[in-house]
């Protein structure tokens, strides 16, 4: 694992806690030699995960829509900024320099940004190491949902086994590096469509 696509919100929300955690996280990945890829914005947790990093002298790329970015909200100071046409490019480019994607609290486009990686894993696009870091039980709600799938028929559990949920940061990056994908041989079962 060299560099992590790191989802988090570009807002710093209410509790402090937050902004803390994408500190810490920033100023880990740079200590372990882990390059940071992200939403390339300046603000909220997006801009102090990339401050951490780069005050740690890591590499932190960004990549962020042109629209986004002509509204003063990328961050001119990284390693390496990419301004792409649109979102879907943003995220098909992120996955493309990661080997790893993380998401921190954020809102609904880093909700659809992981479970998207995630859906990928599922269906073999990629066996990337998909992880939240759960700070101050931040996902509860949405792993709560994820395990009623499972319960419901429909998630698989090896499906739900690929998400990597933790509230330390080291020890999520540790699970990361040694995440080793299950073996499914098909995702839908004949006569489940």
């Amino acid at each position: 694992m060299k560099r992590v696509s790191v989802f988090c919100g570009s807002s710093a929300g209410r509790d402090p806690a937050y902004l803390a955690a994408a500190r810490d996280l920033g100023s880990l990945l740079a200590r372990r030699g882990l390059g940071l890829v992200y939403g390339g914005g300046r603000v909220g947790l997006m801009g102090a995960l990339a401050d951490a990093v780069l005050a740690e002298g890591g590499e932190a790329i960004g990549v962020i829509p042109e629209a986004l970015s002509t509204v003063e909200l990328a961050h001119h100071g990284l390693t390496e900024l990419r301004i792409v046409r649109s979102m879907h490019e943003r995220k098909a480019t992120m996955a493309d320099l990661a080997d790893a994607f993380l998401a921190l609290p954020g809102g609904l486009g880093t909700f659809e940004e992981i479970l998207e990686m995630l859906t990928w894993a599922q269906l073999g696009i990629h066996a990337r190491p998909c992880g939240i870091l759960d700070v101050r039980g931040y996902y509860a709600p949405l792993t709560a949902l994820i395990d009623r799938a499972v319960a419901e028929g429909f998630v698989r559990e090896e499906h739900r086994e690929m998400l990597l949920v933790d509230d330390d940061a080291g020890r999520l990056l540790d699970r990361m590096e040694s995440y080793s994908p299950p073996i499914v041989l098909k995702w839908i079962e004949a006569g489940e469509a």
